[in-house]
C-alpha cells in the first residue's frame, strides 16, 4: 500500500508532537510514502509565509527529502475531471487544493493520510487514514 501525505499531516510531523504519526512514520520505508506536489507547494507557502522563512524553507526541505513528491499529471487531471464534476452535480464539492490531492492519491492508487476526513470523506473511491490517531 502507498500512502500520500495531506498537508495537516506534514505539518503535525513538522512539529513532532504527535506520537501516533512519529510511530507511524517510523513503522514505513520511505519509498511507501509520497507527497502531492499540491501538499509541497503549501508547506512552501506556509514557510514563506513565517518570520524566519529561511529556517522554515529548510525544514520542509529536510522533511520533503525521503519522499517522492508526486506531480499533478494527466491521470490526475483525468481523475479530477471526473471528481469534481460528480462532486458539483450532488453538492458536495470539497476545497479546490484538496481536490487535486485526492485526485492525485486516486490515479495512483494510494492511501490518503489526513486529519480532514471530514472534507475527504466526501471522495468517492478515496481511501483515507487519520495517523495522528491511529498508526496506518
Amino acid at each position: 500500500m502507498t500512502f500520500f501525505l495531506d498537508t495537516d499531516i506534514c505539518i503535525f510531523a513538522l512539529r513532532g508532537d504527535h506520537a501516533p504519526l512519529q510511530a507511524a512514520f517510523r513503522a514505513l520505508k520511505p519509498e511507501r510514502i509520497k507527497v502531492p506536489s499540491i501538499v509541497a507547494a503549501e508547506l512552501f507557502l506556509g514557510a514563506c509565509k513565517c518570520p524566519n522563512s529561511l529556517t522554515a524553507e529548510k525544514a520542509v526541505d529536510a522533511f520533503l527529502e525521503p519522499f517522492e513528491v508526486v506531480p499533478f499529471d494527466r491521470g490526475a487531471a483525468e481523475v479530477y475531471a471526473q471528481l469534481r464534476s460528480e462532486l458539483e452535480s450532488k453538492g458536495t464539492v470539497i476545497g479546490p487544493n484538496d481536490l487535486l490531492i485526492a485526485a492525485t492519491t486516486l490515479a495512483h492508487r494510494g492511501t490518503l493520510v489526513t486529519h480532514n476526513k471530514k472534507e475527504f470523506s466526501r471522495v468517492p473511491g478515496l481511501h483515507l487514514q487519520d495517523w495522528t490517531r491511529q498508526v496506518g
